[in-house]
């Protein structure tokens, strides 16, 4: 097979909908042949994929352009002898380093002033791809043709790692464990408001059922919240934030009954580690990024203004989360969650 570079989306929900691209370039071989030029904190993510031979850390931050570096990447990929790449952004910068490593076949969308970076270069049809799975997948075969039904994305949680984990975090039960990932990077119009899991924390743990709050250091204020709203329940909640490596929460996700979250990596991570799922969603569009998983249920209220896409809530109602129940919630929680 020939060895190919794909050049990463630096968020980890959008790295995560790239495992079926790998999937698609992994088939029918068994040798990985798969390299990934990924941010490093995604490299937990495509650890995860089977297929990707070798993960290529590029360091640069998001917004820097950083010529000496990209320099210095692009030749050590040189010596690789990469027959193609894909890349995922649209930026121009994403595109300058398969470029300045030579690579004979540079394969991606239209983007930001790619023509001369690109000598593949595609014209994204939005309507005919609608999610960001089919988009990524679409890259993988000669231009203009699409993958119809792409393989959900499928993550491989290091089962020697998730319970070492739970041993060293003292999470050992036998009752049900329900997760809440109440954090969202991109923004707060992206996130259930926390009296809302607080709400619904209750409402679970009346079941029987273990609550856990997976989240990175980033979501610590939102877990906060959840704990100062939780009352007397905060004591039965374990808070988990910021307690792993992105590695260790992708596979705690898949030691759960059911996972509420938040339109965010974690929500993709806990459905391609096969668990029930319940996202929420209000600013943004399960159009476009939904869990793809059979065992995932989306939670969203139907009004005019949503999705907006925004950051913050331009019209400072917030109706998209604030209506969305926690009964709703907690009834589609109940409806995945495996009898016991």
């Amino acid at each position: 097979m020939d060895r190919t570079l794909i050049v990463a989306p630096s968020w980890v929900g959008d790295a995560i909908l790239a495992e079926p691209l790998v999937s698609l370039l992994r088939e029918p071989y068994e040798d990985p042949a798969i390299d990934v030029l990924a941010p490093p904190w995604c490299a937990p993510v495509y650890q995860r994929m089977r297929g990707v031979r070798r993960i290529v850390e590029n360091p640069i931050p998001h917004g820097r352009f950083d010529l000496a570096s990209r320099r210095r990447i692009a030749a050590q990929l040189r010596l690789e002898g990469y027959a193609r790449a894909i890349v995922l952004p649209l930026s121009w910068k994403s595109a300058l380093i398969p470029y300045l490593a030579r690579i004979p076949r540079r394969i991606g969308f239209k983007g930001e002033a790619r023509y001369v970076l690109l000598n593949d270069l595609r014209k994204l049809d939005r309507k005919a791809l609608p999610r960001l799975v089919d988009r990524f997948c679409a890259l993988a075969g000669p231009a203009g043709t699409n993958v119809p039904m792409p393989p959900a994305p499928v993550l491989v949680p290091d089962l020697a790692n998730r319970d070492a984990a739970i041993r060293a975090l003292h999470l050992k039960g036998d009752d049900p464990v329900a997760i809440l990932c109440p954090g969202a990077e991109y923004g707060p119009a992206k996130r259930w408001p926390p009296t809302h899991f607080a709400d619904l924390a209750r409402r679970l743990l009346e079941t029987g059922a273990r609550v856990w709050i997976v989240g990175s250091p980033n979501d610590r204020l939102a877990a906060d919240a959840v704990i100062g709203a939780a009352g007397e329940s905060a004591k039965r909640i374990r808070d988990l934030t910021g307690k792993t490596d992105l590695g260790t929460a992708i596979d705690l996700l898949s030691a759960a009954s059911v996972v509420i979250s938040n339109d965010s990596g974690l929500m993709h991570a806990a459905a391609a580690v096969g668990a029930p799922v319940v996202a929420l969603f209000g600013s943004s569009s399960p159009a476009y990024t939904p869990p793809l998983s059979p065992q995932a249920r989306i939670a969203r209220i139907d009004i005019a203004c949503s999705p907006c896409f925004k950051r913050e809530c331009p019209l400072g109602h917030f109706k998209c989360m604030r209506e969305l129940a926690p009964e709703l919630v907690y009834n589609l929680a109940r409806s995945t969650m495996p009898a016991h």
